[in-house]
């Protein structure tokens, strides 16, 4: 158990879409903070959607102050080009905790699915059922229905959250 709460960011990174969770994590369990599916608009050039993703991520870090964050790291598609361009925001992202000597905790897609489910090929429902069991999530301000991608950036943070220091890297 930790003796002092730690807040961790959790990211689903994204081009067009980037899920981001902060979550608190205390003794008496976790709590989230913050969620949202940040998107950017297709009409906008490519370095300008960059630049939006991190300005957000920063916005998020200056906002709630983690000491951590955990980030899925790429899945390679057969869209080499969508990858391509996931990689470079996912950079990005990562620049952003470098600037705030955020401890990063990177897990691939079958690590979080274990983590949260216990079964490392759980589908997106599965993925949702279990996060909405571990974690209380209001419903959102607008009414609107979750994306996926939030799911994801708290399936991260519960993920962190649940791991050991030692799978971190400082940077």
């Amino acid at each position: 158990m930790f003796s002092k709460n730690q807040t961790i960011l959790g990211i689903d990174p994204g081009y067009g879409r980037v899920g981001i969770a902060v979550i608190e994590k205390s003794n008496r369990g976790e709590k989230l903070i913050y969620s949202e599916c940040f998107e950017t608009d297709g009409k906008l050039s490519h370095l300008k959607r960059l630049l939006l993703i991190g300005e957000k991520v920063r916005k998020v870090i200056e906002k709630y102050q983690p000491q951590k964050m955990a980030i899925e790291t790429l899945l390679w598609s057969k869209n080499k080009k969508t990858a391509l361009q996931v990689a470079e925001a996912r950079g990005v992202i990562l620049l952003e905790a470098a600037r705030y000597g955020l401890l990063v905790c990177e897990y691939n897609p079958n690590q979080i699915k274990l983590a949260i489910t216990g079964y490392g090929k759980s589908d997106k429902k599965q993925i949702i059922s279990m996060v909405e069991k571990l974690i209380k999530i209001s419903p959102s301000a607008a009414g609107q229905k979750r994306h996926d991608d939030e799911y994801d950036a708290i399936a991260a943070a519960l993920t962190c959250a649940a791991i050991s220091l030692s799978t971190g890297m400082l940077v």
